[in-house]
């Protein structure tokens, strides 16, 4: 992958100037991100005059960091580990899903009024959308709850999810699913559990008797690119769906056993990745985000 801005007409250079709205990305390390990838691309693919920068920055400078968008007028930032949850309280408004999730991860200045969203959820959503799957009346089993799965619960039980069955272990993480559970229970219409990942024949149970198997934890993805929490294809049917968050690698453990299991709907997380920040595109931009050219862009062979 490269690091090109192409634009409609070719490569583009010198597209900066006293008019420029400047977007950021805070988070601690950030260097890695292909979030400038992407919406530096989408901007130029459209013609906005727009940039994105990344920012590294911690816990420690965030409340300079998020004064700065207002004192400087940029348009707005993403946000990511592990400024999610302590960004709240420099902001002046939530969405009710970042309320709900309490966490943000992309902020919106309008005239100096900063409002958090959280967007990831609905890239979740819409990736499935995207391959003809409606979270609707769908009953799902989800493994984590930490930055990713969080947003994949709320979002999913807001969208009309029937059932949601999170599983987790005791970590750090548990408080959370605690109040993941409560909060969808409160604020929706959706069933939902947690379970305790150890009881292997309760999650056994759960994976076959539900639409959607999600796996929203970092097993699969280095230095875990060799684990599953699922080995054995026969836990899971055809007919549903398996998604890994994970996008590197591109096809994961998971997935490897899914697809022996001859599932007719494999994901990784690449398509999650684009429509989040499709979203967080739309919020700044007003604009939709060209995202089969993004896709193109970032996860051609060349760039690989």
């Amino acid at each position: 992958m490269t690091n090109k801005i192409t634009g409609v007409n070719g490569p583009i250079t010198g597209w900066l100037d006293g008019h420029t709205y400047l977007i950021g990305l805070m988070a601690y390390p950030i260097r890695h991100s292909m979030s400038p990838t992407m919406h530096n691309n989408a901007f130029a693919k459209l013609g906005l005059n727009y940039t994105y920068l990344c920012f590294e920055i911690g816990n420690d400078k965030l409340k300079g960091a998020v004064d700065a968008i207002r004192t400087l007028d940029m348009r707005g930032s993403n946000v990511s580990m592990p400024n999610k949850k302590e960004v709240i309280q420099y902001l002046d408004k939530l969405s009710p899903a970042s309320e709900m999730c309490d966490a943000v991860n992309t902020i919106v200045n309008d005239h100096g009024v900063l409002t958090g969203y959280t967007t990831d959820g609905i890239g979740f959503v819409q990736s499935l959308k995207d391959e003809g799957i409606d979270i609707k009346g769908k009953v799902m089993t989800l493994t984590g709850a930490g930055g990713a799965a969080t947003p994949i619960a709320v979002q999913s039980a807001l969208d009309g999810a029937k059932e949601i069955r999170i599983f987790n272990i005791k970590d750090d993480k548990w408080a959370q699913a605690e109040k993941n559970v409560k909060t969808i229970q409160e604020k929706t219409d959706c069933q939902v559990s947690l379970t305790e990942l150890t009881d292997q024949e309760a999650f056994k149970q759960s994976i076959a008797e539900s639409d959607i198997y999600c796996d929203a934890t970092s097993v699969g993805m280095k230095p875990l690119e060799d684990k599953t929490l699922v080995s054995d294809p026969s836990w899971f049917h055809e007919d549903m769906v398996v998604f890994d968050t994970v996008y590197a690698p591109r096809t994961t453990k998971l997935m490897q056993v899914a697809q022996k299991a001859g599932v007719k709907h494999v994901f990784d997380g690449i398509g999650m990745m684009i429509d989040q920040g499709a979203a967080s595109f739309k919020l700044w931009t007003g604009k939709d985000m060209p995202t089969d050219y993004i896709r193109e862009i970032m996860f051609s062979d060349d760039n690989n």
